[in-house]
């Protein structure tokens, strides 16, 4: 197989962020003609849910998700449940980011499970992959999942920081675990090490894009926010590829074949 042969998918990043905007900008013409073959553009709050749903329907190359995220339980209106639910039932979208953060200053827990269990359970009944957001709270979303049971549409702990030793409670639930380029970085040898006891059809990877900007030998080309501050570029994927490639010791090939089809396998309602 030859190098340019060889397709990516980006699980989990966020091209409606106005970091991006200049970015998307100079790649729209090409944005569905990329090696990256698919992108999961996770929304976090109802102000850029549009804006997400917009970028899935002008780019095919785009899964749009759409989710409440933690940190934003507290800062959004009561009628946000109206608004995910009227997106959701048009089943155009995937579900997430959602998930629970303890690592954030006066967080709220039980506003945080509330808000997970609603979208989570509202995802299972429309059979729709979901993308869960975890800091600090393992113990506790592990609880929670098996309360609800195994998930059989998949869901992806992205970014996957937890402990090598829960990967095996989360496959059971129907767990997949996306590995970013920002834990190739010093000081992250425990979180590359869990990687390394995940199963093959449970890995995929993602950028996170525009944030978990990665040390620079995974940054393929400089892009900087309007502040001057070095970002997190969409086309850094590729070097975070070579990375896990590396890491787990096979192909780089084989690992995109790998990767495509895990990937294939979560996402499948825009397979067709």
């Amino acid at each position: 197989m030859q190098k340019n042969s060889i397709v990516y998918d980006d699980a989990h990043c966020h091209l409606q962020d106005a970091r991006l905007a200049p970015w998307l900008d100079e790649n729209r013409d090409s944005l569905d003609a990329s090696e990256i073959r698919r992108r999961v553009v996770n929304g976090t709050q109802p102000s850029n849910w549009e804006r997400v749903l917009f970028l899935g329907n002008e780019f095919e190359s785009v899964i749009p998700s759409i989710g409440l995220h933690p940190w934003y339980v507290n800062t959004v209106g009561d009628d946000w449940k109206a608004a995910f639910l009227k997106h959701i039932d048009t089943g155009k979208c995937a579900v997430g980011e959602i998930g629970l953060d303890r690592w954030i200053e006066n967080y709220d827990t039980e506003a945080q499970k509330d808000a997970f269990l609603f979208q989570f359970r509202r995802a299972r009944e429309a059979e729709l992959p979901v993308s869960i957001h975890c800091l600090r709270a393992w113990g506790l979303l592990l609880e929670l999942l098996e309360k609800e049971g195994p998930y059989e549409p998949g869901f992806l702990l992205h970014s996957y920081g937890g402990p090598r030793e829960m990967i095996e409670s989360f496959v059971a639930l129907g767990a997949r675990f996306s590995f970013s380029g920002y834990f190739a970085g010093k000081g992250k040898r425990k979180k590359r090490d869990a990687f390394l006891a995940v199963p093959w059809d449970r890995l995929l990877i993602e950028t996170d894009a525009p944030d978990m900007l990665g040390p620079e030998p995974l940054r393929s080309e400089s892009t900087y926010d309007s502040e001057g501050e070095a970002i997190n570029s969409p086309d850094n994927l590729i070097k975070i590829y070579d990375f896990v490639a590396k890491m787990r010791r096979v192909a780089v090939e084989e690992l995109a074949a790998i990767v495509d089809a895990n990937f294939r396998a979560l996402f499948r309602l825009w397979e067709n």
